[in-house]
């Protein structure tokens, strides 16, 4: 694949980002294996984690859902061919206004605070909705990205289920889902399935369910010998639970998941030229064509991306600081062993399918680059870079 992606990078320039659908495939057919004991499972693609239109459509033919965060990702799904049902809202902090718009393009709706709750299902209890519950459960070992701790502005807390049901009460709205996110990099099965236990008790308070919904957050590993979220132990373990719940419940329910990163993580490459090597008295920096404008997980998250110089492969490895070309410090790897960079040299960011290009910018004035989609053997141009009138767009210049 390494001269595949170098005559990538020459046809299409740099930087660059590139996915294999061969990888989003194997993923979501993994995924599927391991909770082939459970009659009916939905997987939710979460949109927020690569966008693209493309992609979307992708996962389209293989049966996926989809899961959305804002109107604007539910208006992707449908441009890309999703029938409404097949898309799940869940919003965070968002209007009443925006739900009520989404509800009434046919989206399942899933609420996580009680406010919203009760107006909507005020106004309108005939809309079925699913409930985001909080188990104050954190399954990750990252508090950025963990979302189920107490003081988390996600989900309506366990502790508020007395509540939340003299809202349904009152409102004589349907609920017909439970949901729950505990966040990413879930590292410990039992862990996810004590949360779970939480979700099935909620979930005996509602008569009408059609689905329970587990989130995701399954970690993948993002360098040599890191550790991931072992899918078939969670699949033999949960689905056994599942079922057995589904038979005390009464009938059948549908279980669904929303992975983003486990589907398009590991897919993703991200390509960008050196355009120096710079020495100081203690470092050597290899300074890219690109900036945390285009891949911010390092500097916000402090992720670590495997990198390699695709363009010298068996090269000497040597110590590098790998830093790019934004007027901020914009740091993607510090004094790290990569075979010898020179001024040219292609360098290769490994697992950048996932909440990378959907977190791009244009700082400093930047273009935001260019996406390839690899797929039956070709690459397929799937978004073109940026141009200077591209910049200019929205902006309405006035007389001074």
């Amino acid at each position: 694949m390494t001269q595949q992606l170098l005559d990538i990078s020459s046809q299409f320039g740099s930087p660059l980002y590139v996915y294999d659908s061969s990888t989003i495939i194997k993923q979501y057919n993994r995924l599927t294996n391991a909770f082939d004991s459970v009659d009916n499972l939905r997987i939710n693609y979460a949109v927020k984690a690569l966008s693209n239109l493309s992609v979307l459509k992708l996962f389209k033919t293989l049966g996926s859902g989809l899961d959305t965060v804002s109107i604007q990702e539910v208006q992707l799904g449908l441009r890309a061919g999703f029938e409404p049902h097949e898309i799940i809202y869940t919003p965070n902090g968002v209007s009443l206004e925006e739900i009520e718009a989404v509800a009434e393009l046919g989206v399942q709706i899933n609420i996580d605070n009680l406010s919203i709750l009760e107006q909507f299902g005020t106004k309108h209890p005939n809309i079925p909705v699913c409930i985001r519950i909080n188990p104050h459960v954190m399954a990750g070992g990252n508090t950025n990205i963990s979302v189920g701790h107490i003081d988390s502005k996600f989900g309506i807390s366990i502790h508020q289920i007395p509540l939340l049901l003299r809202i349904v009460e009152n409102t004589k709205m349907t609920i017909n889902g439970i949901h729950m996110h505990t966040g990413s990099d879930i590292l410990d099965i039992d862990v996810f399935l004590y949360a779970s236990e939480i979700l099935f008790e909620t979930a005996k308070q509602f008569k009408n369910l059609d689905f329970i919904d587990f989130g995701s957050g399954f970690k993948v590993p993002y360098k040599q010998g890191d550790i991931e979220t072992n899918i078939e132990e969670l699949g033999q373990k949960l689905s056994q639970r599942f079922n057995e719940f589904c038979e005390d419940y009464g009938r059948s329910l549908t279980l669904a998941f929303e992975p983003g990163k486990f589907l398009v993580s590991e897919a993703g490459v991200f390509l960008a030229k050196v355009n120096v090597v710079k020495q100081t008295t203690s470092t050597v920096f290899a300074q890219i064509d690109s900036g945390f404008n285009h891949l911010i997980r390092p500097m916000l998250y402090g992720s670590q991306h495997e990198i390699i110089n695709i363009s010298n492969p068996e090269g000497r490895e040597r110590f590098y600081s790998v830093v790019g070309y934004i007027c901020e410090t914009d740091t993607f790897a510090n004094n790290r062993r990569i075979n010898e960079i020179n001024e040219g040299d292609i360098l290769c960011f490994k697992n950048a399918g996932a909440y990378c290009f959907t977190m791009a910018s244009n700082y400093n004035s930047r273009y935001r680059p260019a996406e390839v989609l690899f797929h039956n053997g070709k690459a397929q141009l799937i978004r073109k870079r940026e141009s200077f009138d591209d910049i200019l767009h929205n902006q309405v210049e006035i007389a001074l």
